[in-house]
């Protein structure tokens, strides 16, 4: 396999219903453990689904009061796993016009919007905040990023329901191959987890409905899955040219080797049942890699639990990688629920670090693995990885039809 972009992995950060930084939360996945538990707020009480994952660590325990007072949750989760990412690649010091900021969501400040809105009925035009529009804009999270890390190469937001975190790494990473940036801060942040958000999915019956076993309702490839649980957080990576990389003695975690980006033009929410569009952003992803299909062997797949999402997608990974693939596939949405404009960074972020560590993340909660799933599923335990170069994918799907599939190779 080769890599002619030269573009490689040298800083991760994230916040996540599992950990409150990267480290904690691999640990958290490895094991399997989950962070899905009852929604500990009051007004959970009214609604048909009230259980979700909230961050295991709230911003406001670490971040500056102040500072937290003016940002949306997303700005605050972002802002948080942005600065860890820079400071485990070293705090580099890098020309700002050298220098970008891509992170994705899929709502923006949805929290910071409707709380305003009650204000306004209840409180009057004067009580709203003049910071509310900076809080609730979708690409205020990047916004704020790149005024952090003083990003005048660019600062992009895209905003691609589930799939934005992905499209995020992929479009820092043209970033870096056009010649734009020598280093990017690329990741999604969501934190959707409200009681308008949460009656609207459970409205679609898109939820499961598990009010009674809240850590067991998501469960990707089971027979009794019956819907995604949402959660909260945000992850970065830090994309790096290679000689860039390697002239400040950069660690390097993994090779960034491409990216497919297409739609499935079917449905606004459900997924196509042939899985044309995702395999096509699966064929891509391999071809701008430079890597044959039987060279993956690990999978971090969307998997969001729901009935038709897991297959439509086990049918992509058969049709791109082959019927009698060998790659294994995990589910880490199990763990953490769906992070939404967040669930691709930090799965390319556990893509990377299982790469890195040899070590496919587990899938919780496989009491009966559906047989139309075909795959080789790490069920409920992490498996190792070969020795050797290796290649894996990870899978993000969104609303509208959005498919990314990143492809990340082992750096040594």
């Amino acid at each position: 396999m080769s890599n002619s972009h030269g573009i490689v992995v040298t800083g991760i950060g994230a916040t996540t219903p599992v950990g409150g930084d990267a480290t904690s939360s691999w640990m958290a996945i490895k094991a399997g453990q989950s962070g899905i538990a009852s929604l500990p707020y009051e007004w959970a009480g009214d609604l048909p689904v009230r259980f979700g994952g909230v961050l295991a660590v709230s911003p406001a325990e670490v971040m500056d009061r102040v500072e937290a007072r003016r940002l949306d949750r997303s700005q605050q989760t972002a802002l948080l796993a942005s600065r860890e990412a820079w400071a485990d690649a070293g705090s580099p010091e890098v020309d700002p016009v050298r220098i970008g900021t891509v992170v994705g969501t899929g709502i923006g400040g949805v929290i910071t919007l409707l709380d305003a809105y009650d204000v306004l009925k209840e409180r009057g035009p004067s009580r709203i905040s003049p910071h509310t529009v900076p809080m609730l804009m979708p690409n205020g999270p990047a916004a704020v990023v790149g005024l952090d890390h003083h990003a005048a190469a660019g600062v992009h937001a895209p905003v691609s329901a589930c799939a934005s975190g992905a499209e995020a790494v992929a479009w820092a990473a043209r970033m870096i191959s056009d010649g734009r940036a020598d280093i990017v801060v690329a990741g999604g942040t969501e934190a959707p987890i409200h009681p308008l958000t949460i009656a609207g999915f459970a409205s679609m019956r898109a939820l499961s409905t598990r009010n009674d076993d809240p850590a067991a309702a998501s469960r990707p490839y089971d027979l009794a899955r019956d819907g995604f649980v949402m959660g909260e957080g945000a992850a970065m990576v830090i994309l790096e040219r290679e000689d860039h990389a390697i002239a400040r003695g950069a660690r390097i975690y993994a090779r960034y080797l491409g990216a497919g980006m297409t739609a499935d033009a079917h449905h606004i929410a459900q997924p196509d049942p042939d899985g044309i569009g995702a395999a096509r952003a699966i064929t891509a992803a391999l071809a701008e890699a430079d890597v044959n299909a039987n060279e993956v062997v690990h999978v971090n797949a969307h998997a969001t639990s729901t009935p038709q999402g897991d297959i439509a997608e086990a049918v992509a990974i058969r049709r791109a990688l082959g019927p009698d693939t060998a790659a294994i596939i995990s589910g880490t949405k199990s763990m953490t629920g769906h992070m939404l404009g967040a669930a691709g960074a930090f799965e390319s972020l556990l893509t990377v670090l299982a790469l890195h560590h040899r070590m496919a993340p587990p899938t919780i909660n496989i009491d009966n693995l559906d047989p139309e799933i075909g795959l080789d599923v790490a069920a409920n335990t992490a498996r190792a990885l070969p020795a050797g170069p290796l290649v894996a994918i990870n899978n993000s799907f969104g609303f509208g039809g959005h498919d990314v599939a990143l492809a990340f190779g082992t750096y040594s």
